[in-house]
């Protein structure tokens, strides 16, 4: 029991005084990086979407949880038939868009069907490619039945890409996204900042926050002074990894280090010359030193990869052993494919820091091999555009945030321009296949491929720096997806 008490004043008012006068606050900022081209995670890669909108505004099917685990999210329940090809799925009742629409299976098969167009402009069509049929059995049902099994599907059902949408808003989404999740939309001050308020007629468990503000600061050296001003109370992917020593022990806040899905990576178009050369893209990877490069670029917090997988996967083979730093090896490389001269490309970056400082300590050791780089920072736009889209490009460095993702390197349009039948192969033996020791033998030599091609130069998993206020808890620790869920989130006092 709290003790009170009375204070007679020299007016002779009575003043009652207590901790719990003070409320929880509400309300928070949260720092980001960039800020998202649009806001429909069902039409655009960008990372940046889905850290604002995922389960906050917009649910899926299932969802992924904080230690990658598939949880049901819209649908409540599922059956999967004997054969693995046919989910039947049971869906919440009385689940309504912020817009005051009912959900219903109808809004499903339309999200599915829309994401698996020929016309779709989902940039992971490839999640729905199993898919053969959706039908709606009744409102609250929904029967999805596959070409073929797929261990993976409801997985896929989780990502942002597979969020369901409303045929009313579709197409108005990217500017007032329209969902079902526990947050909707307010307001976007483009440049500054996205903001989030809390959804009165949610049909799940309320969250704590009433609005939380998506504050843009693409300075990863304003990062600090937001945090210590007060002006931004959380940073869950802290920008600046050189900077985290700076708060680590001021007990005004809390630092977490946790892993994520994203494998940083030198990309090389495969298909342009010299790039086409296997010696080529081999020097590339014996020239480059990864300690140097994580040191630099993630303040010694990134863990080295050889291959397209997150060390903290169960399939993951340590294949850095392959590619050591050896220069004279690199030049003997470069000798044999009949560039002993050296050439010159282009290096294109996009603004996060892991990439722009890359990019600088990568430039300097590819040109002690004969590799002159020319750096070209482009914005994230930008790159979507030239570099993911267009194929327009030498080499670039971006951390591939999408979890289990290494079939990418089997999609023929994607912007590696890798084409191995034997990888292929696998992939598509993968997605056939539940029993989890053949998985496990699949997705190793698919790894091993991977790297004996040389296919990018594998970096290092992008470490998750999250910073925020000591008061607020419910923060993912790990990012095993692309998304800052606040669900929650709460203040603790």
């Amino acid at each position: 029991m709290k003790l009170w008490k009375t204070i007679l004043t020299a007016a002779g008012l009575v003043v009652a005084t207590g901790a719990s006068a003070f409320a929880v606050r509400t309300d928070l900022v949260i720092g980001i990086t960039l800020e998202p081209p649009h806001l429909d995670p069902t039409a655009g890669a960008a990372a940046a979407i889905d850290e604002v909108l995922y389960a906050n505004v917009f649910e899926g099917l299932t969802r992924i949880g904080p230690n990658g685990e598939v949880l049901p999210d819209l649908a409540e329940s599922w059956t999967i038939s004997d054969d693995g090809k046919v989910y039947t799925f049971k869906l919440h009742i009385g689940v309504k868009f912020h817009d005051g629409t009912d959900f219903n299976a109808d809004d499903v098969k339309f999200s599915l069907d829309r994401a698996r167009a020929d016309n779709s402009v989902n940039a992971q069509k490839g999640l729905f490619a199993a898919i053969d049929t959706v039908e709606v059995v009744d409102p609250a049902t929904v029967k999805i039945t596959l070409k073929n099994p797929q261990s993976s599907f409801l997985y896929n059902m989780g990502w942002g890409d597979a969020v369901i949408v409303a045929p009313e808003t579709a197409d108005t989404n990217k500017e007032k996204p329209v969902g079902t999740g526990p947050f909707r939309f307010q307001s976007w001050a483009k440049g500054s900042s996205i903001t989030l308020i809390k959804s009165d007629t949610y049909w799940g468990a309320p969250v704590s926050l009433d609005k939380a503000e998506f504050r843009i600061v693409p300075d990863a050296a304003a990062a600090i002074p937001a945090l210590l001003s007060g002006d931004v109370q959380a940073f869950p992917f802290f920008p600046d990894p050189d900077s985290v020593a700076q708060v680590k022990d001021d007990p005004r806040f809390k630092v977490v280090i946790g892993a994520t899905e994203g494998e940083t990576i030198l990309s090389i178009n495969n298909k342009k010359p010299p790039f086409d050369r296997l010696q080529v893209r081999q020097a590339i990877s014996f020239a480059l030193d990864r300690k140097a490069i994580i040191d630099g670029a993630s303040a010694g917090l990134g863990v080295p990869i050889g291959s397209h997988m997150s060390p903290a996967n169960k399939a993951y083979v340590d294949l850095t052993g392959l590619y050591p730093h050896n220069v004279e090896r690199a030049r003997e490389l470069l000798k044999e494919a009949g560039l002993e001269n050296g050439f010159k490309a282009t290096l294109k970056l996009p603004p996060p820091p892991y990439a722009r400082l890359g990019g600088e300590i990568i430039a300097s050791q590819l040109r002690d091999v004969g590799i002159d780089l020319q750096i070209v920072p482009v914005e994230w736009a930008q790159w979507l555009d030239q570099v993911f889209t267009k194929k327009d490009y030498d080499l670039t460095i971006v951390s591939h945030t999408e979890p289990n993702d290494i079939d990418i390197y089997s999609r023929k349009d994607y912007y590696f321009n890798y084409d191995n039948p034997t990888f292929d192969k696998i992939i598509a033996d993968l997605n056939l296949t539940s029993d989890e020791a053949k998985r496990m033998t699949l997705l190793g030599e698919a790894q091993k491929i991977l790297a004996d091609d040389a296919v990018v130069g594998f970096l290092y998993e992008l470490p998750k720096a999250g910073v925020w206020d000591a008061k607020l808890e419910g923060f993912w620790e790990n990012a095993p997806i692309q998304a800052n869920d606040l669900t929650k989130v709460k203040w603790t006092e």
